[in-house]
């Protein structure tokens, strides 16, 4: 029987192109499965490079491209797209096998030969090539074939590797990509090469064992049934979909603690869902947790969309980090008042004020939540003797004194009046944990893990006993919105060869991962064990519009242009809970929901208590928006008054590097934003159009 391998470019493909040709593609598809053994369906195409590609037409508009390699019955789809437009990307396009990987490989000869003449024509003896340092062993080691060695030998310029992405083999592209950026062979063969080589003898010329190689590109599929499963799936169900390429990662078993970090719609979250229901269903308690209470309320739905026998789902708890500790606080030592964000800010203002402290609220806070609560410093000697790594203002000893008796005022205060605040909470079910006879997890797995504060990740050592596949860890730095920055090492969490790295976004088109990706170019970020991060790699193979821009004169010229902007999302086919709104604050996102409930779009608030309502726009602030994704997003209010937010950041004057980390996590902010959208980006302001915006325009 034919077997239909469908290409991960395709499924991208799909993805984006208008619902009725979404389900012509899927009919001519199916109907190929059954007949294209004969090579009905298939057309042969003129004026091409490689003769093993023909065409299948979807209807008078859209044509297929399908790979078909001499002998057996295995096919490849790899692109759909218009006629002119599947035909112009075939034209100049060969297949081939990589001898180290022996995976299939598609390459634009024409792109490369051309470039390799020009640079032929323009070489100068006094420009240096980027790669004379790597020698032509270590390249062919990594992959590198016969063409791309010329074609490497006389690059130059990172920047023209760069414009070559999606023409070149794309392992290829990812070995001189990481080289460039400094990778020793030894590095790019452990991250980029090492998990595909192939261990058997590689025929060059067998496409067909090359692309069954390719678990990690092309989901091969027997009759139209199985077809029917991958492709029939509603937008809900693309984001618990488990690409080929992150199962590893979502199944394998570990010794300890393992993580998989990587760029904003690189699934990271799908491959969290996936393990939880993987150990669950080998019979283990396990705890899915992250840092909000929005993020826990979408995965708990995404994961009833992935399992739906009771008996799975019983045994994950979908909670988060505070609210595990709430639960064992309130059981085992009592309950108390929990103190919300503002009334903690007044205690700790009558406290500077009862003082007289040349520091503000804001120091002070930081200071017991950043230094003595992440070291878990219990007395002021170990206050005096405390490392203060990441706090600006420096304090002499005197100034400690004063600090750490206005910090025990604070304490006792919470003590006298029964009070406490998330961190307390979390700091007493430490204790409790250690005083209980069994663990409450076999499994822990902690989604957005940048965003939790020691305190909490101290929990989550607690909660769990120490050995194979205790903790699964899924981040990425880049989206840390909040002031907590912590160093796994430091609590006894460590990940020594137990990391895997996912580079391939699948959500974002490549317009909107690289104008998103501007807004972070020089930010120095380090991961969870305090080592340099990079986006370097990471990836859309997806392409689509570029983020639209809009400037207006006021604020109600600005709603009035994004009700524009999603009449003509809607009526393009786009389902209103597909599109998402965000604003930088609560009183801009309250104003665009009513601004668009008054013209006619059924729109609703998504708020900490409250879920988006079925059928309607969802609009938030920025910080609810994390770990959510949409087929269109807009990102409202970006005006130099409300991003960076003043409330949020530290006066230079008072503390300099907390005032340049707050910064910093306001262009974060700004990049989760936008990286939510799948298809389509609307970026607006009214005013002055905030910094941020021409740092991405550049």
């Amino acid at each position: 029987m034919p077997r239909l391998g469908i290409h991960q470019d395709f499924l991208q493909d799909l993805i984006r192109l208008e619902r009725p040709v979404q389900q012509k593609v899927v009919q001519t598809i199916t109907k190929f499965e059954q007949t294209s053994h004969t090579g009905a369906h298939l057309e042969k195409l003129r004026d091409i490079r490689d003769e093993r590609f023909k065409s299948i037409r979807i209807d008078h508009k859209y044509r297929g491209i399908v790979l078909v390699p001499q002998g057996g019955d295995t096919f490849t789809l790899l692109r759909v797209d218009t006629h002119d437009e599947a035909y112009a990307w075939v034209r100049h396009r060969r297949a081939s096998v990589n001898m180290v990987t022996g995976c299939m490989e598609i390459r634009d000869d024409a792109i490369i030969d051309d470039t390799i003449e020009g640079m032929t024509r323009t070489s100068s003896k006094s420009v240096r090539p980027i790669f004379e340092h790597v020698s032509d062993a270590d390249l062919i080691r990594l992959g590198i074939d016969e063409q791309m060695l010329r074609f490497t030998r006389m690059l130059t310029d990172v920047a023209m590797l760069e414009a070559l992405d999606g023409k070149l083999p794309q392992i290829q592209y990812d070995v001189l990509l990481g080289l460039a950026a400094g990778m020793s062979p030894e590095e790019v063969w452990n991250d980029v090469v090492g998990t595909t080589a192939a261990p058997e003898k590689i025929d060059p010329d067998d496409l067909i064992a090359a692309t069954q190689r390719m678990s990690h590109k092309v989901a091969l599929v027997e009759g139209p049934e199985e077809l029917m499963e991958l492709f029939a799936k509603p937008f809900a169900k693309w984001r618990v979909y488990l690409h080929p390429l992150q199962r590893e990662a979502a199944y394998g078993s570990y010794t300890g603690t393992a993580q998989v970090t990587g760029g904003p719609g690189t699934g990271k979250t799908v491959v969290a869902l996936h393990r939880a229901r993987h150990l669950a269903r080998q019979g283990g308690r396990v705890l899915l947790t992250t840092f909000t209470a929005t993020l826990a309320r979408s995965l708990a739905e995404s994961l009833r969309l992935l399992e739906t026998d009771d008996e799975v789902l019983g045994r994950i708890d979908v909670l988060t980090v505070d609210q595990v500790a709430r639960r064992l606080v309130d059981e085992h030592v009592g309950k108390a008042t929990l103190v919300r964000e503002e009334e903690e800010k007044d205690i700790w203002r009558r406290i500077v004020r009862r003082r007289s402290l040349d520091l503000s609220e804001r120091f002070l806070r930081e200071e017991w939540r950043q230094v003595v609560l992440a070291q878990t410093i219990t007395s002021a000697d170990g206050y005096l003797q405390a490392r203060r790594t990441g706090r600006g203002r420096r304090l002499g000893p005197l100034q400690r004194a004063q600090v750490w008796r206005a910090i025990d005022e604070f304490q006792q205060e919470l003590a006298d009046r029964n009070y406490r605040t998330f961190e307390s909470t979390c700091v007493e079910a430490v204790r409790v944990l250690a005083e209980l006879n069994a663990r409450p997890y076999d499994h822990v797995i902690v989604d957005e893990a940048q965003d939790l504060h020691p305190v909490r990740w101290r929990v989550l050592r607690a909660a769990v006993a120490e050995g194979p596949n205790d903790l699964f860890i899924a981040s990425d730095t880049h989206q840390r919105i909040y002031d907590n920055r912590v160093s796994l090492n430091s609590i006894g969490i460590r990940l020594t060869g137990r990391s895997t790295r996912v580079r391939i976004n699948y959500r974002t088109t490549e317009e909107i991962l690289n104008w998103s990706c501007a807004m972070l170019a020089g930010e120095k970020i380090d991961d969870l064990d305090g080592r340099p991060s990079s986006l370097i790699g990471c990836r859309s193979e997806v392409h689509g519009a570029r983020p639209d821009l809009y400037g207006a004169p006021t604020k109600n010229a600005e709603l009035a242009h994004l009700v524009e902007i999603l009449r003509g999302w809607l009526a393009a086919g786009v389902d209103p809970e597909e599109i998402g709104v965000a604003a930088r604050s609560e009183t801009m996102g309250h104003s665009a929901a009513d601004a668009l409930i008054r013209a006619g779009i059924d729109a609703s608030y998504l708020s900490r208590d409250r879920d988006g309502l079925d059928g309607h726009v969802r609009v938030t602030t920025m910080h609810r928006m994390k770990g959510l994704e949409f087929r269109c997003v807009a990102v409202i209010g970006v005006s130099a008054s409300q991003l960076p937010a003043a409330n949020a950041v530290t006066p230079l004057d008072e503390d300099a590097t907390t005032h340049a980390n707050d910064v910093q996590r306001e262009r974060c902010l700004l990049f989760v934003a936008a990286t939510r959208a799948r298809e389509r980006l609307h970026v607006s302001w009214h005013g002055e159009p905030s910094a941020f915006l021409n740092l991405a325009s550049d």
